[in-house]
């Protein structure tokens, strides 16, 4: 049983992955240096810290960028 539960949580994390990696392309930084995506995240991660306000801002780009898909 444990190595089924294993199974499936190594399918949800790949499903996650590869969701993860579609933001990536939608952003349209599929050709950008692992390196560089990396330290996107990292200064985004620092500029949310606490900031309420900056968090809501980044959450109106990425709504609106979904709400282009329909």
């Amino acid at each position: 049983m444990a190595e089924a539960q294993t199974s499936e949580d190594r399918k949800k994390d790949t499903r996650e992955k590869i969701a993860l990696g579609g933001l990536i392309v939608k952003a349209g930084l599929r050709y950008e240096s692992r390196a560089l995506l990396l330290g996107l995240l990292i200064d985004g991660r620092s500029r949310l810290n606490g900031n309420e306000v900056e968090r809501a801002r980044l959450t109106g780009i990425g709504t609106e960028a979904f709400g282009r898909d329909t």
